[in-house]
C-alpha cells in the first residue's frame, strides 16, 4: 500500500519490486498518487499492466476491510523499534509505504498491527522509498518462505 506516493518513478519502480518478490497487488490512493500510464507505466517497465492494483478512497478504510479478511499491516518508519523482520509473521500482510519526508500518515498508521523498520547498521538513516520498497518485499517475501 502506497501512502501520497506522488513520484512517477518511485511508484513506477515500486510496481517492478512487487512483482518480482511476488507480492499479491499494490493498493494507491485516488487522490495523491499518479495516473499508472504515461512515465511511471514506462518506469515500471510493463509490471503497472501485470501485477493486479486497486485505487481507493480511504486508505484506513481499505485497511480495516483488509483486516476482516484475514490480512495484517505493518507501516514502515525508520523509527520503528521493531524491525520489519520480527514483525513478519505467516499471515498475509499488507506492507504500508509512506511518502518520502512525511512517511505513513498517524490515520492510516493507526490501523497498522505493526510499526517496522529496516535495520541500517551502516551509519545512514534512510532510503529511497522505492529502495526501502524492494528491501521490504524482499523480506517479506522470505518470510513467507520460511513459514511456508
Amino acid at each position: 500500500m502506497l501512502d501520497q506516493l506522488t513520484d512517477t518513478q518511485n511508484v513506477g519502480a515500486i510496481f517492478r519490486s512487487a512483482l518480482a518478490f511476488g507480492a499479491r497487488g499494490i493498493i494507491v490512493q485516488d487522490r495523491h498518487a499518479p495516473a499508472l500510464a504515461g512515465p511511471l507505466a514506462k518506469a515500471s517497465v510493463g509490471a503497472t499492466e501485470r501485477l493486479p492494483h486497486a485505487r481507493v478512497t480511504n486508505l484506513s478504510r481499505a485497511l480495516e476491510k483488509l483486516n476482516d479478511m484475514g490480512w495484517r499491516a505493518i507501516a514502515m518508519d525508520g523509527a520503528a523499534e521493531l524491525t520489519l523482520e520480527q514483525a513478519l509473521d505467516e499471515r498475509p500482510t499488507v506492507i504500508v509505504m509512506g511518502s518520502e519526508g512525511d512517511g505513513v500518515r498517524r490515520l492510516v498508521t493507526e490501523h497498522c498491527e505493526a510499526i517496522a523498520k529496516i535495520p541500517m547498521p551502516g551509519g545512514f538513516e534512510s532510503l529511497n522509498v522505492s529502495n526501502a520498497a524492494a528491501i521490504a518485499l524482499y523480506e517479506a517475501s522470505r518470510a513467507q518462505k520460511r513459514k511456508a
